[in-house]
């Protein structure tokens, strides 16, 4: 598995283009922004998108969907518990002040234990709810691609539209922490971590937080 990130739009996502050198099958993980400069990196490894996955569906991770998926012809993938937020880009962005674009629909729906290949790339798909009804994790390869669900330190937040504070440390714990210590932890925003750090030091998931 190869690996690039691309920080995107203004609120800083994390985009990742994980890719199989060989055959250069590609799959895009929350293009939220700034689909020129995913496009570019695409182009430059001469990448095959097969798939565009979004972790989650609010509008800061998925608002280059349309031009990606215009450009490459992949195939857009969610969980089907976010596919109304999907189609409310734009209401989503006003709460906050800012615009979005919108997103097509959906081509695949994914469910936990799903997996989705991409040459020799092989990412299993974890239903971590919380931060939204249909958030997703997908595992593979000693990684962990966590949107918005664990951060390194911190968890997603709980009080918009499809979160629950309960939903989501359970999810953490039966889906992510039963990930080995190794696995590394790329989140939706911010610096990397890994399961051990986050198990250890995490102040929402340790023995100290009350959960």
């Amino acid at each position: 598995m190869q690996l690039m990130r691309i920080v995107v739009g203004p609120l800083q996502v994390n985009c990742y283009i994980v890719f199989d050198e060989k055959t250069k099958e590609a799959v895009v993980i929350d293009p939220g922004d700034d689909g020129p400069k995913i496009l570019y990196a695409v182009k430059d490894k001469g990448l095959k998108v097969k798939y565009i996955v979004n972790t989650h569906a609010h509008f800061d991770h998925v608002g280059a969907n349309q031009e990606i998926k215009d450009a490459t012809g992949a195939e857009l993938v969610i969980h089907q518990e976010d596919d109304k937020l999907l189609g409310n880009t734009a209401g989503q962005a006003r709460m906050f002040g800012m615009t979005a674009n919108s997103s097509p629909k959906a081509d695949r729906y994914v469910k936990h234990g799903d997996i989705l290949t991409a040459g020799s790339v092989k990412l299993k798909v974890l239903h971590t709810p919380g931060h939204s009804s249909g958030g997703i994790s997908l595992a593979g390869d000693g990684v962990v691609f966590t949107g918005d669900a664990l951060f390194a330190g911190s968890i997603g937040r709980t009080d918009l539209f499809g979160g629950d504070m309960t939903t989501l440390i359970t999810a953490i714990r039966e889906h992510l922490m039963t990930l080995p210590d190794e696995t590394i932890v790329l989140s939706g925003h911010g610096p990397d971590s890994t399961i051990g750090e986050e198990r250890a030091e995490n102040p929402y998931l340790n023995s100290r937080s009350g959960f």
